[in-house]
């Protein structure tokens, strides 16, 4: 099943598919280790819901909801 990274739930583990935008923002997630294959769990969200706070390749990495909205995840289930 696939899903947007931004409507996780604190938990939740998925697979990166694909990052939708062509810019600065799919760049800027790249540099950080969000690329296609990579395995993300949302570890928790602000009290205001931005950041997202995610765990991939052994480090825990924030997130903005906005950034988030560009990673289409596999997800089983």
């Amino acid at each position: 099943m696939k899903k947007l990274l931004n409507e996780f739930a604190p938990g939740e583990i998925g697979v990166v598919a694909k990052i939708e935008n062509c810019g600065k923002i799919k760049r800027r997630l790249y540099d950080m280790g969000v690329t296609p294959g990579a395995e993300i769990k949302l570890v928790k969200v602000a009290p205001l819901g931005d950041p997202l706070c995610i765990m991939l390749r052994g480090y825990e990495l924030s997130v903005r909801r906005d950034e988030a909205k560009e990673v289409t995840m596999e997800v089983e289930g």
